[in-house]
């Protein structure tokens, strides 16, 4: 190893002693006064001088002072630049690797060229779904990647095992959430379903309809047309 190796090695060791005793008071003190709070996963500096980025469960943010007396929740707005930094932290936490999508377990629904992508996690009884499916027609050139998420009730999986199972799943999906008619009862292998089922708890998605653009950025709830195209843009 080369001096230049060896000056570089040591400057990182001291800069991670140097930070290691204050991270060691800000866990010791947090888990002896608030012995509920999630294990943390980091302690960081924020852009405010003395404060520090607390990571819990994965991607919940917190703050705190350097003896960590105080614990605060909420977000971190940087006024001059009009973000919200917190927002924007958790967005790259929870961001998607999307060409990792187990698109074998979903199905496509192609408009006009396809060029642009989409994932979508749904549940055949959500009427935000609905609401979504239906507004969603009105963009174009655009491929869907349609992941059935059967988690509101035992009737949602029914829906869905007869969707997964018909001859042409996208023209049943869009019978039932645009035209409401009912998919036709039949039988097939549905371990796809549990397989989105246990995708969906890996990434955390908890609600339906939710959002996945080919950038990795994810969007929970029904949102119009024109901020689709907004994010696929």
């Amino acid at each position: 190893m080369n001096f230049s190796k060896i000056a570089l090695l040591t400057c990182a060791l001291f800069m991670a002693s140097a930070a290691s005793p204050q991270e060691a008071i800000i866990r010791k003190n947090l888990n002896e006064r608030i012995p509920q709070l999630k294990k943390i996963d980091e302690i960081s500096k924020s852009p405010i001088e003395g404060i520090y980025e607390i990571r819990v469960n994965g991607t919940e943010i917190y703050y705190t002072d350097a003896n960590a007396n105080y614990l605060i929740q909420g977000s971190l707005i940087d006024t001059k630049q009009r973000r919200n930094l917190t927002e924007e932290r958790v967005d790259k936490l929870t961001a998607i690797n999307f060409e990792a999508l187990p698109f074998k377990d979903a199905f496509t629904i192609v408009r006009g060229n396809g060029k642009r992508k989409l994932a979508v996690f749904e549940d055949p009884n959500c009427g935000y779904c609905k609401r979504f499916e239906r507004d969603l027609q009105k963009v174009n050139n655009v491929t869907v990647y349609l992941f059935l998420f059967p988690i509101l009730s035992p009737d949602s999986n029914e829906k869905s095992k007869n969707i997964w199972c018909a001859k042409d799943r996208a023209k049943a999906w869009q019978d039932w959430m645009v035209r409401d008619a009912l998919p036709a009862s039949t039988n097939c292998d549905t371990s796809a379903l549990s397989r989105n089922v246990e995708l969906g708890h890996k990434f955390k998605i908890t609600g339906t309809p939710t959002l996945v653009f080919a950038d990795g950025s994810r969007v929970p709830g029904a949102i119009e047309a024109d901020q689709v195209e907004k994010h696929l843009n």
